[in-house]
């Protein structure tokens, strides 16, 4: 396989590709990511949303969005949120977590000593589904691979699953309980993923904010982060 140095684009796509053809699943951390891979990622992200996802119609959740939400944060973050769905806000702004509950998010990605442009943020669909309910097994499935290939290009070196309906995309699996799934290690692709709750459930259970955060401490120590 010829790799193009020509195109940025096609040159990470054909990276990417590779990577897969030989069955790589861990690269080695990128502390500091070379600017030739971080414009070579954001150029893949960009053409995956408008080349492969444009304006979808690949199932009823199109029909009644005001704005497909992508997903937002660095190309080359080692660290990916993974949502379940966009809210209200989110809908009408075209970004995720931007409501209350992403207001809480944007305080723990702080607390981390990181900020929402050090990490990426995506979610299993990208069109809000009516109510704020849970994205049917069909809608899942239909977005799904969009987000795969989020991950395939930004190349995380850990990600976090936030809610019920995350963790059963990554795992392809339903899940009984949250609560019991929480803070217990995964690998999806060959990438550590861990599980939390939602911040929108913490909203409603403050309680249980303490838990996230120690599971959060994991993921700083994990990632080399200081905890204070």
């Amino acid at each position: 396989m010829s790799l193009p140095s020509d195109d940025p684009l096609r040159e990470a796509l054909a990276w990417l590709t590779l990577y897969q053809e030989l069955g790589v699943e861990e690269i080695a951390a990128r502390k500091s990511p070379s600017g030739a891979w971080e414009e070579g990622a954001s150029r893949a992200l960009a053409h995956l949303r408008h080349e492969e996802i444009g304006d979808c119609s690949r199932c009823g959740l199109c029909s009644g969005r005001n704005r497909l939400v992508f997903g937002a944060g660095s190309p080359t973050a080692r660290l990916f949120f993974v949502g379940e769905g966009p809210g209200a806000e989110e809908d009408r702004r075209g970004e995720p977590f931007v409501g209350k509950a992403g207001q809480l998010l944007d305080r723990i990605i702080t607390a981390m000593g990181l900020s929402r442009e050090d990490v990426y943020i995506g979610n299993i669909v990208k069109c809000r589904p009516p109510g704020n309910r849970a994205p049917l097994p069909e809608e899942a499935a239909t977005c799904l691979p969009f987000l795969i290939k989020q991950i395939e290009i930004v190349r995380p070196e850990v990600i976090v699953t936030l809610g019920r309906t995350a963790l059963e995309g990554l795992l392809g699996q339903p899940v009984r309980s949250i609560t019991r799934a929480r803070g217990q290690w995964f690998r999806f692709q060959g990438i550590q993923a861990i599980p939390t709750f939602h911040p929108a459930y913490l909203l409603r259970n403050p309680e249980q904010k303490r838990p996230v955060w120690e599971d959060m401490k994991v993921v700083m120590e994990v990632l080399g982060l200081s905890s204070q």
